[in-house]
């Protein structure tokens, strides 16, 4: 689940099209602008992202069918009556499917009131339940309190998701600090992953996995970009933050010695630059090859690492992948390029 900034959208942009339908991206909008049109209708071939409008107001520019691109349907339960219509409209439109979001702190409710209130939403919206795939967003999980707290009652409303017939059912969380600012910075700071922590003792229940990328589950609406260099690195059952502050010398000299540092590391991965698009243009940097890059590239990425080690992760549980997925770029030639990686398993459902 990816916010609408450029930097997650192009990590997508840059996936390899044998990879692709191993996602199932959501895509959360918080404002509509050009930009995210234009790259949505640029991702690869059998990536087909949903997309969430419910912060947008009500109207005929939210009305998905009117967009021209594939897309799916994010329907919450408290959706109003007229966006469920259209909402089913672009459903049987655009992809015959939906994606039906239960957010575990926002719509706490006992089983009939849940069952009532998707019952409503397939009336309205002329989807069957085998049509529609649930999401149970169990939002931000940060501390191991969280984990004990989050776990029961996600596994409450599993054992309620069961009565019906849903295409998939996935549990997503986010771990992410809403601002990186309070972290120390010119070292590698390891903070732990627990939403993936969730979704493992979660795992026996043969439930879809997803995430909050690099990104927090809960965004501070007041805090400002972060304007260090920063490279958000995932590895086993944790993140390694860069925040470079280093004194002297230029932006793209700092940004160098953090990739530089980052290359060097235990946690980067033995195929170096083949790993993803992000790791290749990572080892560019570190090489003085480019330069420093903007915001928007450093979450691009740290996103485009992540959404590899992921994938790799849930194909091959309690090891490291060798490979990963990644979109040739003729202007950038890949190093010692990776084989292509098998479909199915539990990555099928990764978002």
């Amino acid at each position: 689940m990816l916010a609408n900034r450029r930097g997650e959208l192009e990590a997508l942009s840059h996936l390899d099209g044998a990879v692709a339908p191993l996602l199932a991206p959501v895509i959360n909008l918080s404002i509509l602008d050009s930009h995210v049109l234009d790259i949505l209708g640029r991702l690869p071939d059998g990536l087909v992202p949903a997309v969430d409008v419910t912060a947008l107001p009500d109207g005929p520019e939210t009305e998905l069918t009117r967009w021209g691109v594939p897309l799916v349907p994010v329907i919450g339960l408290s959706e109003s009556s007229r966006r469920l219509v259209t909402h089913g409209a672009a459903a049987r439109t655009l992809a015959h499917r939906a994606v039906v979001r239960l957010r575990v702190a926002a719509d706490r409710s006992g089983p009939d009131a849940a069952t009532a209130a998707v019952e409503r939403i397939w009336r309205l919206t002329r989807l069957l339940p085998e049509q529609c795939d649930l999401l149970v967003d169990a939002g931000d999980v940060c501390c191991p309190a969280d984990v004990r707290v989050t776990g029961p009652r996600v596994r409450r409303l599993l054992d309620w998701a069961r009565r019906h017939a849903w295409r998939s059912v996935s549990v997503a969380a986010g771990g992410m600090p809403a601002t990186l600012s309070r972290l120390p910075t010119d070292e590698p700071v390891r903070l732990d992953r627990w939403d993936w922590q969730l979704w493992r003792d979660l795992a026996d229940l043969g439930v879809g996995y997803g995430d909050y990328g690099v990104g927090p589950a809960v965004r501070g609406g007041d805090q400002p970009a972060e304007r260090l260099p920063t490279i958000c690195y995932t590895a086993d059952g944790a993140w390694w933050v860069y925040r470079w502050s280093r004194r002297g010398g230029r932006g793209d000299d700092r940004f160098a010695d953090l990739c530089r540092t980052l290359v060097t590391a235990p946690h980067w991965p033995a195929t170096g630059a083949g790993y993803s698009w992000g790791d290749h243009e990572i080892l560019r940097r570190a090489r003085r090859s480019a330069g420093a890059g903007s915001p928007a590239n450093w979450v691009a990425w740290s996103t485009s690492h992540h959404l590899a080690y992921v994938l790799n992760a849930l194909r091959e549980p309690g090891g490291t992948a060798r490979s990963g997925p990644w979109r040739d770029d003729p202007a950038h030639p890949q190093r010692g390029r990776p084989g292509r990686p098998h479909r199915g398993g539990a990555a099928r459902r990764a978002g």
